[in-house]
């Protein structure tokens, strides 16, 4: 690699950005530097380092959003486990008349002793 070409690729040059590479780009904004030196700096347009900027901060408002547990998810993990405990419960019972009808036969639930 050239003198030139190495400047060119530490720069901005040609070819894909890594996400550090845009991240530090960003920062540098937010920081305070001017939009278009920068972009004259870095050999990319202003256009695509404020898209990189409002992707950034977007994705970083997203991280921060968090939702404070309220008295609806206590209520809804009790009748999460509720709802396991009856299916529990449902599939033992289904097996004990499993076991029942294979050894009295199919009828013998229902039959009456009169």
């Amino acid at each position: 690699m050239t003198k030139s070409n190495r400047r060119s690729a530490e720069v901005g040059g040609t070819g894909r950005w890594s996400a550090k590479r845009k991240a530090d780009a960003v920062l540098r904004l937010l920081k305070g530097e001017d939009l278009d030196t920068l972009s004259r700096q870095l050999k990319v347009t202003a256009a695509t380092l404020s898209e990189w900027r409002e992707v950034f901060l977007a994705n970083g408002l997203a991280g921060l959003k968090s939702r404070e547990v309220d008295g609806r998810d206590e209520q809804i993990a009790a009748l999460k486990k509720a709802l396991g405990e009856n299916a529990l419960d449902l599939a033992i019972s289904r097996e004990i008349i499993r076991v029942y009808e294979r050894k009295a036969g199919p009828l013998a639930l229902g039959k009456s002793t009169s």
